[in-house]
Formats: structure tokens, C-alpha cells, sequence
């Protein structure tokens, strides 16, 4: 037999796809304690003070802080026909009377009982106040059960009271059949429903609560057509989802147009995975770990929470025709949904800190099927969850707006400064490849002066000036070194660095990388190495490669090139000391060649061209010659080198020479 609740047992008891005010559990069932309480509950969730759609009780399994503790207690199968009867009954006493849904079911072996009471469409309605006790309105404010009166929010159970959300009305224009019981049924596997199980169509859909029995006949609600129809768009001209990419281009020229049809669910998932293909994502090794960070252009939770936001909270009545539209420019992304947000929703509620009211929803099932659909998120959580996402990508603010009149509802999320690099750097090759130099440059120029806290765009315009424009190179130096990141100052540090060295002026990129930051990447400490290198410090670039750490032993250059510092140190060394080398400085001298040598034959079993490990092969050589080994090996070592390149002098030469 079928369950009788929609939802999956175990998302209910573990809190997934409903939230935690949306439940209550009871250990134990005695009519004259329990009972009482979970009728005045009954009657709260009835009530549906926030449009959430009501919530479940459970008996049968204790709680601990808000959670199930698991496994449950159990009922006795007495207990469990006792307590159906007695809820069946009472449920009577209610004004008016409402009866939920009562499903007996198992879990671990043991026996609970589940009470769904969703919201009802002829609240509001009373319960006692104990077993002889006065009639009040009951409603749920967080997790307790209250008097709507004494809560003071008697007058606004009675205000929402007067309309029944849009999404759970009948569709008296519809028929039963426009309803597909294939989707339906894959809805329910989806979310691990056992009332998937249910063989009777009309059951299946009274159970599921996606239509009602009108005038001898079934009626389908809203809610069935939105989400198990083959094209809402048929009643619900606005439920679609609009889709329209700009190009980056200073006409702003449409690239691309797509539409998403068909049930709300599948809308959602096609734009989101269209979405998500759209994000970039750029991962960075970090320094001496096996961690990587990185960044992507959109979060793609903030893009989810969006989008699942105005798909849920838009409405859907003929009054609001538009779709859901978005936007995607190179800088941003624009979600505009239709109409505002609901009344009582300010627009510093929509802020970082803010924080948004227990208003009532405008559609209470579309919440639910996207929270079991694992979609939505519970309620409260959505704006949060977009802010931090956004703040751990090292994305800018999110931005929220509403008009005065509430006729749309606007989310804006920028990209990530460094996406808008990356989209102007390949537009700048594009243009370059089209011989429109001038133009690649200026399109660089226009971006760096309106995100001068990029430092790939700060850097590339600062090798473009270069030499034949030293002074301006410098002057994107200085406004964008305090802008950027502390770890990617170095990288601007090196290209200016690498301009001075190219305009000769040797003694200015020596100052640069004497004021090194203390921060920087493996990355930049290799490329600060070879710097150095060119600059003729072997010291200094010897204290950056090994700044590098273990990123280098993945760099086939920057490998080479430390084996050529300790190289060139233990020169120095033998020529400082005038050939005589004893005591601690011959083993330290040894220890650099040693070293050189290791290195060099990590360089020879990479991957790399054939010129770089014939000059590793004749480095080697030099280095055992100095290490006075077998003369076998230096023999060898040299005529790998002639075999890879046999056009180099050097390598004939000293072969001939050794």
C-alpha cells in the first residue's frame, strides 16, 4: 500500500526538502496530553499563517534540539489505531472541521504515525484549548504552536485568510487530462516518494493534492499544471523562462536568445545547466600543499538561488504575462522576475545585513515541490546563502531591487573581476587576429579603467606601454598595486619589473624586486626568479626559486633554471676562493652541484622539447665533470646532448674537447 504523504519518509525525518518549523515530532501518544497538543498543531498548520504550505507531525520519534533522534521510538500497532481514531474524531471539533492526512508508516522496522496537514483553503479555523477549553486560532510562529491572538497576529491570519494562493486554486479551464500521470509519477521517484506506488490515477492526484473533486467531477489546481503539464504557457502565459546574452561589444548587440518551456522543474533545470556551462571556473595550486583555490565567474549556488527564487516567488496570474528573463552582459548577470516582492518586504530587508520578514509567500506548493525537488532552499535561507556565496568567490556585492510600485523584482550579480579580464583578453586576441591593433589596445584600456582591481588587466597594460611608453606603465603600476589582492601584487611587480629590464634600466627592476611582498604565488616567486636570473643575482634568484617550493618540480623551466642557479652560485664559490676551496664552503659547494644534478636529471625524464633536455644533458655534463664522475657518465652525458641537437657547435665541441 501506499504512503499517503508525497514527501520521501526519510527527507522528512532528516529534515531534508522541509524545514524544521514545518515539523513536530511527539515521542509518545496519549489522548488527553498529546492528543490535545497536536490538535491545536493541526489547526496551526491549517491555518498557514505564512503560506509554507502547512507542515507534519510525527509520533512516534523523540526530538532533540528541533532533529529526530534515530532510530525511532516506535508505537505500539494499538497506539497506532488508537491515536488514528482519535485524531479522525476530534478533527471534528474543529471550526470549521478539517481533517488532514494520516499515514501509518514504517521506518528501521518500527511503527510511526505521520500527520500531514497542509494549508487549508477554508481557513481560518479554530481548536480547543485543551480537552473542554476555549475555541481559539491557532498558528505556528517559527517552531511553537501560539494563540493568534495573544501572538498579535490575529488580524493578519484573518487578511490572509480571505484569499487562497493562486498556485493552489482550481483550474476550472482545464481538464483533469491535461494533466500527464507520467510526470507526476516521475516527480514522486524523483523525490523517493512511495506514493509513486498509488495504481489509481484519481486517488494518485486527490492524494498528491494536484486536484479536487468539483461537481461530480475532478478539477486540477494550478500547482498540477504548472508542474505536470506539457505547456503551462497554455493557461500561465507568463511561465517561461527567457534567456538573452549580450555580446561585450560597445553596440551591445544580441549573441544568442533561448527559451525554456515545458513543467516549472524542467524550465529550472535546463536554464541552470545552461548556466552552469556558462560559468568559468579558474583553479590555482597553492604554495607548498596539494590545496587548490580558485574562482569561478558565477557561483553557481548564488545563480541557483537566484533563478529558483523568481521562478518560486513570481506569480503566475494572467495579470503578470511577462516571463522570467535573464539577462547575461560581460560584466553581469540580471534576473528579472514579475511582479515585486510581496508587501512588507523592504528593499534594506534585500541588503547584506539585512534580514527578510516572515511575510506570507504568494505561492505556498511551488515552494514545496521545488524544496522537495532539493531546488529551493528552506525558508529564510535563499538572500544569505547568495551573499556568502558571492563573498567567498571574491565576487562584488549582489545587488536587489524593487520599484516603488512593485512591478518587477531585479537581482543583479556581477562577475568576478578576473572573468572580466579573461572575456576582454579574448576579445582583445580576437581583434588582434583581425589585425585591429588600436582597438584590441583600447579595449584593454576601457576595461582596466573600469576594474582597476584586475590585476590580469592592470598587468597587460602594463606590457603593452612597455618601453615606448615607460611613464605610463609605471602610472597603472602605482594606481592598481593597492588595489589588488595582497598575493597578486607580486604578479604586477614582475611585469613592470621585466619593462625596466627591457628598457635597460636594471638598477629600477633591482629596487622592485628588493621590496618584494610577502605574499605571493609559486607562480610569481619562479617568474621573480628568472628575473633576477637576467639581472645576474644568482642569490637572489636561488631565494625565490625556493620561495617556489614544490610547484617548481612540475615546471620544466623553472627546474632547468634553478639547476643553472646553483650551477652558476658554486661557480662563484670556486672563482671567489680562487680554486681552493676547504672545510665547509668545498661541501657546501658540493652540495649546490649535487643538487644541480638531481635537478637536472628530473629536467631530462620530463616532458619537454628537444632543445631544453639537450641543454639539460650538456648542463649535466658540465656539472660531473665538476663532480669528477666516471668519465663514462660525462661521455654519455654530452652525446645525449649532440644526439638531440646535432646542429649545436657547443655540444660537438665539447664532446670533442671533454
Amino acid at each position: 500500500m501506499s504512503s499517503g504523504i508525497p514527501i520521501n519518509i526519510n527527507d522528512l525525518l532528516y529534515l531534508r526538502g522541509v524545514e524544521s518549523s514545518r515539523i513536530e515530532f511527539k515521542a509518545s501518544w496519549d489522548e488527553k496530553t498529546t492528543g490535545c497538543q497536536i490538535l491545536k498543531t493541526i489547526c496551526a498548520f491549517a491555518n498557514d499563517l505564512q503560506n509554507l504550505n502547512g507542515g507534519y507531525i510525527v509520533i512516534g520519534v523523540e526530538e532533540n534540539s528541533g532533529a529526530a533522534v534515530l532510530p525511532p521510538k516506535g508505537l505500539r500497532p494499538d497506539d497506532i489505531d488508537r491515536a488514528q481514531r482519535w485524531i479522525r474524531g476530534n478533527c471534528n471539533r474543529l471550526e470549521d472541521t478539517y481533517h488532514p492526512i494520516i499515514s501509518p508508516e514504517i521506518v528501521d522496522g518500527r511503527n510511526i504515525l505521520v500527520i500531514w496537514a497542509p494549508g487549508s483553503d477554508s481557513r481560518p479555523h479554530k481548536a480547543p484549548d485543551g480537552e473542554k477549553g476555549e475555541k481559539k486560532f491557532w498558528v505556528r510562529l517559527g517552531s511553537e504552536t501560539v494563540d493568534a491572538a495573544k501572538g498579535g497576529v490575529l488580524n493578519r491570519l484573518l487578511e490572509v485568510s480571505t484569499k487562497i494562493p493562486f498556485d493552489g486554486r482550481k483550474a476550472l479551464s482545464a481538464r483533469i487530462e491535461d494533466i500527464r500521470e507520467t510526470l507526476v509519477k516521475e516527480f514522486l521517484n524523483d523525490i523517493g516518494s512511495t506514493l509513486v506506488n498509488e495504481p489509481n490515477q484519481k486517488e494518485l492526484y486527490r492524494k498528491f493534492r494536484i486536484a479536487v473533486p468539483v461537481n461530480g467531477h475532478d478539477a486540477p489546481l494550478n500547482v498540477g499544471l504548472l508542474f505536470f503539464s506539457d505547456s503551462p504557457e497554455q493557461w500561465f502565459p507568463g511561465a517561461r523562462i527567457e534567456l538573452v546574452q549580450f555580446a561585450a561589444s560597445a553596440a551591445g548587440n544580441v549573441q544568442e536568445e533561448k527559451i525554456f518551456r515545458g513543467p516549472l522543474h524542467r524550465q529550472l533545470k535546463d536554464c541552470l545547466g545552461y548556466l552552469e556551462s556558462f560559468s568559468v571556473q579558474h583553479l590555482e595550486k597553492q604554495d607548498s600543499s596539494f590545496r587548490v583555490k580558485g574562482w569561478v565567474s558565477y557561483p553557481i549556488s548564488a545563480l541557483r538561488e537566484a533563478l529558483v527564487n523568481a521562478v518560486y516567488h513570481r506569480s503566475y496570474e494572467s495579470s503578470c504575462p511577462d516571463p522570467v528573463k535573464v539577462y547575461l552582459y560581460p560584466d553581469r548577470i540580471e534576473i528579472i522576475s514579475y511582479p515585486g516582492p510581496v508587501s512588507g518586504i523592504k528593499a534594506e530587508d534585500l541588503e547584506p545585513n539585512g534580514s527578510v520578514p516572515p511575510v506570507p509567500m504568494r505561492n505556498r506548493r511551488i515552494g514545496e515541490f521545488l524544496k522537495e525537488l532539493k531546488l529551493a532552499e528552506g525558508r529564510g535561507t535563499g538572500l544569505p546563502n547568495i551573499f556568502s556565496s558571492m563573498a567567498q568567490n571574491g565576487s562584488p556585492v549582489p545587488v536587489f531591487h524593487f520599484d516603488e510600485d512593485r512591478t518587477y523584482f531585479q537581482v543583479k550579480l556581477p562577475a568576478h573581476p578576473e572573468y572580466l579580464a579573461v572575456a576582454t583578453m579574448r576579445d582583445a586576441a580576437h581583434l588582434r587576429a583581425l589585425g585591429r591593433e588600436q582597438e584590441a589596445f583600447s579595449r584593454i584600456a576601457e576595461a582596466w579603467n573600469s576594474a582597476p582591481f584586475s590585476v590580469t588587466l592592470a598587468a597587460e597594460l602594463i606590457r603593452l606601454y612597455g618601453v615606448d611608453n615607460l611613464a605610463k606603465a609605471e602610472e597603472v603600476f602605482a594606481q592598481s598595486k593597492d588595489k589588488v589582492p595582497d598575493i597578486a601584487r607580486a604578479h604586477l611587480l614582475n611585469t613592470l619589473a621585466n619593462v625596466y629590464i627591457e628598457a635597460g634600466d636594471n638598477n629600477q627592476a633591482q629596487k622592485l624586486l628588493k621590496n618584494y611582498p610577502a605574499l605571493c604565488s609559486a607562480n610569481d616567486a619562479c617568474n621573480a626568479a628568472i628575473l633576477a636570473r637576467r639581472l645576474g643575482d644568482q642569490k637572489k634568484a636561488h631565494y625565490f626559486f625556493e620561495r617556489a617550493g614544490d610547484a617548481i618540480l612540475s615546471d620544466v623551466r623553472a627546474l632547468h633554471e634553478f639547476a643553472q642557479t646553483k650551477i652558476k652560485i658554486a661557480q662563484e664559490q670556486w672563482l671567489n676562493a680562487g680554486g681552493h676551496l676547504a672545510g665547509y664552503a668545498k661541501e657546501s659547494n658540493i652540495k649546490f652541484l649535487n643538487d644541480a644534478r638531481q635537478l637536472l636529471e628530473r629536467v631530462i625524464q620530463m616532458d619537454a622539447p628537444p632543445r631544453r633536455h639537450a641543454e639539460a644533458s650538456y648542463d649535466l655534463g658540465e656539472v660531473l665533470k665538476r663532480l669528477k664522475a666516471p668519465k663514462s657518465e660525462i661521455t654519455a652525458a654530452f652525446q645525449h646532448a649532440v644526439e638531440l641537437c646535432p646542429d649545436i657547435q657547443k655540444f660537438k665541441d665539447k664532446l670533442e674537447f671533454r
